[in-house]
């Protein structure tokens, strides 16, 4: 592991992390695959060791630590083999406690902050729409303000941690005539009468809740809105970049599973008399799969890094997600090859790999979504710029 970006400590935390899943969670991912529902008891886990905290401020029971022991968190919830159990843990830890945390008041993060790095609240974003994804501007939900409350009126769809979580942290237009200058963003609690969720059926992710949900008159106190009114969009435009990056690195993390196993299956499989690692052509997919690999989870260190530091990398956090997200796409695919039938059965490891990998060219922006942004940004000259 690189020295230039990992401590001594970055791996001493890696090994506890590593040991922790391999105790308290792995022996429970058949069961949360095909129940589709994660239990309880492991989120309260996932708190006591902190790992919910990682990132977020001591006075709320956080750590505060730089975000290298992010990317060793992300990259061994890959190593589980459950793209529906990382997502659901990284979507509560990174999508919904990001707003909380640089959106909310303190009378917010007392409520919905401290209690998710302890693990005693599960929390769900909720961006996307069944009329608009990608398009966040064209959302259709509305916040009407109304004395000290707001009123919320619309759906959202494909939501992760949807059907089970605590609370909400949803997205809304208190102003549709503004178009994107007229979105806020508002935290609500899951039994806040009118809120409804219908469980998704996916091809892969089987473990996590993926809901669509509906708000019918769902009415919230005023001081539930995060941040300024009217001020949601540069927000979630702003954290979009730390969200792309974590794809990128699920990517790249979930790839290296692939061919480590693939490598070692390799190595014992035999074929004509000798292991298949020995075979030409197998060696030298294997190599141009492994070189992507590297080349993606080189590039995505490098950008960590830089976030890491303060800099505004949405124009790299694109490039990650596009980038590793294709990659890791066609190294798994390879990599099913290589173990030939074996592949394609249900008790190997790359029957499920591929499900779940093929959500990464479509959640969080779909690539051709994101080949557009960079387009903008790189022949338009079009300058994003941090919400202030």
């Amino acid at each position: 592991m690189s020295s230039r970006y990992f401590t001594e400590e970055h791996e001493l935390f890696r090994q506890s992390l590593k040991d922790f899943l391999q105790k308290e969670v792995v022996p429970h991912i058949e069961k949360w695959e095909k129940t589709g529902h994660i239990e309880r008891f492991i989120w309260k886990k996932f708190g006591e060791m902190g790992f919910f905290g990682i990132a977020y401020p001591e006075e709320y029971g956080g750590m505060d630590l730089d975000l290298f022991y992010t990317v060793i968190l992300l990259e061994e919830l890959q190593k589980v083999n459950s793209g529906g159990f990382a997502a659901a843990i990284w979507a509560h830890a990174y999508l919904a406690m990001t707003h909380l945390n640089k959106e909310g008041d303190d009378a917010i993060k007392q409520k919905y902050l401290a209690p998710s790095i302890t693990g005693d609240k599960i929390g769900c974003l909720c961006i996307t729409e069944p009329f608009g994804g990608s398009d966040v501007a064209g959302m259709r939900t509305t916040a009407v303000k109304k004395g000290d409350t707001y009123v919320i009126n619309g759906s959202k769809t494909f939501i992760t941690n949807g059907v089970y979580s605590d609370y909400l942290v949803v997205c809304a237009k208190t102003n549709p005539e503004l178009g994107n200058k007229g979105i806020s963003i508002f935290v609500m609690d899951r039994e806040t009468p009118g809120v409804s969720a219908t469980k998704l059926d996916k091809l892969g992710w089987r473990a996590s809740d993926t809901g669509e949900i509906a708000f019918d008159n769902v009415i919230i106190p005023a001081s539930n809105l995060m941040g300024e009114e009217n001020k949601g969009f540069p927000y979630i435009m702003q954290h979009f970049a730390l969200e792309r990056l974590i794809m990128g690195i699920n990517a790249h993390a979930r790839a290296e599973f692939a061919l480590d196993y693939a490598q070692k299956y390799m190595s014992e499989r035999q074929a004509f008399g000798r292991t298949i690692d020995k075979f030409q052509a197998l060696r030298h997919t294997f190599a141009d799969c492994y070189a992507d690999m590297l080349m993606c989870k080189e590039f995505n260190y490098a950008i960590a890094d830089r976030l890491n530091n303060g800099e505004y990398v949405v124009k790299e956090a694109t490039i990650s997600k596009l980038r590793s997200t294709k990659m890791s796409d066609e190294v798994i695919y390879q990599c099913l090859q290589f173990l030939g039938g074996y592949g394609y059965m249900e008790e190997y490891p790359l029957a499920r790999l591929a499900r779940d990998s093929r959500l990464g060219p479509i959640g969080g922006g779909t690539s051709e979504i994101l080949r557009e942004i960079i387009a903008k940004m790189v022949l338009d000259n079009k300058d994003y710029k941090p919400a202030t």
